[in-house]
């Protein structure tokens, strides 16, 4: 036999991982591990413990705390207790702190690569070679954010305590992505690992005290869903992460919104697999490799929708297929296994069911002959062809190594294939011709797209979702700041609590000699002056009763159009940034030519002094927007691979705002002009008190060029537009100033579609100061950034 016929006919040989020390290290603590509460290992109030195993063999590994309620509040009692001194030490104390867990997960690596392993079935080469190494970055990178803090967020402060909840799929690596920058902002963290594989977890908590972490600083409570309820219901946690399932997000919505805890969620994905007809498909195939059969294809980014374009297709699935045979599955400990352990028979049965179905909906399944394990949970990998886009296989998350392929003809049917899916957390483009794939990549609607590669990750690029795939970013400087506020807020008066609405006049006050209605305005619709659907109008009166006109009664259905009108003017984000500057700016031309006569009309609601200053201010902020519009710029990371990542501000989409009360003009102008600034849409309810102002706003944008539909206005009852609006789901995002209940309300009522909410808190923004009413603050809630992952060199 010649040399190249043995190279061919070669086997892969065992090539076993030793898991003497990991089992030494669970034998030390026999197998049995407490609670990791304010630096100590503590017995669980209940005495509750259960059992982790090693999904590859169904094997008992340990014994783990069942964590409940009382030990949630020790464990939140201990954060705080600790917040204080941690807050107050030096930056570059905390960045000290952050280098040396850095170094110990690099002196601990190949334990806690092969714990791992163990815990989750994973195969070794990833949390040896993936994994563990971005651990220790995400410390070293982070350690560098706690050393520049005050120079860098000068004007933040750390939210707090911080509960932070973490899957399975990922589980050293998404401790590392939350509590690295929770610390380095100075907060305090409690955490529960998933209940599937909390030992590394458990492996950290013990780094941490070997690394002189002050007690209570970190506190990792393992446990069931139970453990992270009581976590996100905790009265005295201040910021809840998480990441997991859509519908556990929705869950912590809803249960986190009658409180002030703000909220970031990294939640699920069916991510778009794009392959151009002038793609490498050599390349593109080892990509799509990785991108849906990586960790089991357990990945919330996983590759697992592949469009091909259709004069490839059949090229492309018999490359896909030969490589699928070469594919090995078996026990992930062994160094040459490419397919390791599904994490549990719950998941097993959900994958087989789920290509059940997918096969009955017309799929065509295929899976290369190989061999499965006589123990543990295993599933081969499968490819479903011929799938429909409107199959369960093509909307809903697998989390499996599953990969549905459907065909397109032109890049704008790819774009629509792709953006077809109520998620939006990665996606791929592979195409030789840099200006289609970069075209291409700007439509798509996902947090991350990576061009000619895939998977990519680094603790310098954010990453996180649009729509159902969550809100929020993991890693970079937007990784930073969610978990940090401005230093004022807290300390801001609360708005008192609403009564009955406020245009709604008391009869007994009113001057009732009034001869007539000065003025009757319409809503502003698509640009068009518009008739309320109700065909009602609600009176509007001065603070001493005397009626100054009557405004539209808007409902339901005028919302309805508005929110039509909006999607319409989507070509208002296309637009330059500095045509949105020049039209803007021509709004506070438009406004200055106005000044007396506007001013006049405020001053019946508001007096004198006050709406001189509104007025005026409102000019000045117009401006400082139309100057942001294309200076608020995003970022070329240098990520240490041959890639750039081009960090991309893009606008949420349509934005409902629910504007003051108090300040018409100013608050409404303080609230719509940064997002109209960063290309979003509006549909906007101006303040209750004096809605009138709806008649000068639509008149100057009326010739100020703003595209019909950019911004819409309707005016009417907070109570009753703002549950319209939080509960539609061609709604992005909420912009919500109100009351502890109106905000309240605005978070719980936009659990549907897991739309972004943004409030004040309940609390009273000083709208007259520039420091608190205008800025980065609100330019960072107008946009999501998109990393845009572009390989360079040969």
């Amino acid at each position: 036999m010649s040399i190249a016929e043995k190279f061919i006919s070669m086997e892969y040989g065992p090539a076993p991982e030793d898991p003497k020390e990991a089992g030494a290290w669970l034998d030390r603590h026999s197998r049995r591990f407490q609670l990791f509460i304010d630096g100590a290992w503590r017995a669980p109030v209940a005495e509750e413990y259960f059992d982790t195993v090693d999904p590859s063999t169904g094997e008992k590994l340990a014994s783990v705390a069942q964590g409940g309620a009382a030990d949630i509040d020790a464990a939140v009692r201990a954060a705080r207790a600790a917040s204080s001194r941690w807050r107050a030490l030096t930056p570059h104390a905390r960045a000290r702190y952050l280098y040396a867990l850095a170094r110990l997960v690099q002196k601990h690596s190949r334990l806690l690569a092969v714990l791992e392993t163990m815990d989750n079935g994973k195969p070794i080469r990833e949390s040896r070679d993936i994994d563990i190494p971005l651990v220790a970055r995400h410390f070293y990178y982070h350690a560098g954010w706690a050393q520049l803090l005050d120079q860098e967020f000068p004007d933040h402060e750390p939210c707090g305590v911080v509960g932070q909840i973490i899957p399975w799929n990922f589980p050293l690596l998404m401790l590392a992505w939350k509590i690295a920058p929770a610390l380095a902002a100075g907060n305090t963290v409690v955490l529960k690992p998933a209940e599937f594989t909390p030992l590394t977890a458990l492996v950290f908590a013990e780094l941490c005290n070997e690394a002189g972490l002050p007690a209570g600083v970190v506190n990792i409570l393992t446990g069931d869903g139970r453990t992270g309820e009581a976590l996100v219901k905790h009265p005295d946690v201040d910021k809840i992460a998480f990441t997991g399932s859509t519908e556990v997000g929705r869950a912590i919505r809803g249960a986190t919104a009658a409180s002030h805890k703000r909220l970031s969620l990294e939640l699920g994905g069916k991510s778009p697999f794009i392959i151009f007809e002038d793609a490498d498909l050599d390349s593109a195939v080892e990509g799509l490799v990785d991108g849906i059969w990586f960790n089991q294809g357990q990945v919330c980014c996983a590759g697992s929708r592949l469009l091909m374009q259709e004069s490839i297709a059949e090229t492309l699935i018999f490359k896909i297929r030969d490589r699928m045979s070469t594919l090995r599955l078996g026990a992930p400990l062994d160094k040459v296994i490419d397919i390791g352990a599904i994490i549990a028979k719950v998941q097993l049965d959900r994958i087989t069911k789920m290509v059940e179905q997918g096969v009955a909906d017309g799929a065509t399944c295929w899976q290369p002959q190989v061999s499965m394990p006589a123990k543990g949970f295993f599933y081969p990998p499968t490819l479903l062809s011929n799938v429909h886009p409107t199959s369960i296989v093509a909307q809903q998350e697998i989390f499996g190594p599953v990969l549905a392929a459907m065909t397109f003809r032109t890049p704008r049917e790819a774009v629509e294939l792709a953006n077809n899916t109520v998620y939006g957390l990665a996606s791929c483009v592979w195409s030789e011709n840099i200006n289609v794939a970069l075209h291409v990549a700007a439509q798509i609607k996902a947090g991350v797209v990576w061009v000619n590669c895939t998977n990519l990750f680094d603790a310098a690029c954010g990453f996180g979702g649009y729509r159902e795939s969550g809100y929020g970013r993991e890693g970079g400087r937007e990784g930073m700041l969610e978990y940090m506020e401005p230093k004022w807020l807290k300390s801001a008066p609360k708005l008192p609590a609403s009564g009955k609405p406020a245009s709604v006049p008391d009869h007994e006050k009113a001057d009732t000699s009034t001869p007539g209605i000065d003025r009757t305005v319409k809503l502003y619709i698509g640009g068009k002056q518009t008739r309320p659907d109700s065909g009602y109008s609600m009176e509007v009166r001065s603070s001493e009763g005397k009626l100054l006109g009557e405004a539209p009664l808007g409902n339901r259905k005028d919302i309805r159009n508005a929110v039509e009108a909006a999607r319409k003017a989507e070509g208002w984000a296309r637009s330059t940034a500095h045509n949105r500057a020049q039209v803007l700016y021509y709004c506070a031309e438009n406004l200055a030519l106005r000044r007396e006569e506007i001013t006049g009309r405020l001053t019946a609601i508001v007096g004198a002094e006050q709406a001189a200053a509104e007025v005026d201010l409102s000019i000045k902020r117009i401006f400082s927007y139309a100057a942001w519009a294309d200076k608020f710029d995003g970022a070329v990371h240098n990520p240490p691979f041959r890639n750039i990542a081009i960090a991309m501000n893009e606008p949420i989409g349509t934005v409902g705002v629910i504007c003051p009360t108090d300040s018409p003009l100013l608050g409404f102008l303080s609230l719509v002009m940064p997002l109209l600034a960063m290309g979003n849409t509006v549909v906007a309810v101006p303040s209750e008190r004096y809605p009138l102002i709806t008649a000068d706003l639509y008149q100057i944008f009326d010739t100020s060029d703003l595209p019909g539909g950019a911004m819409n206005i309707v005016t009417g009852y907070v109570s009753q537009l703002l549950k319209t609006l939080a509960e539609h789901d061609d709604i992005d995002g909420i912009w919500c100033y109100g009351d502890d209940a109106t905000v309240a309300s605005a978070k719980a009522m936009s659990t549907g579609n897991l739309k972004q909410v943004w409030t004040n808190e309940g609390r009273i923004i000083d709208w007259f100061d520039p420091k608190l009413g205008e800025g980065r603050w609100f330019l960072e809630h107008a946009t999501q950034v998109k990393n845009i992952w572009v390989p360079y060199g040969e």
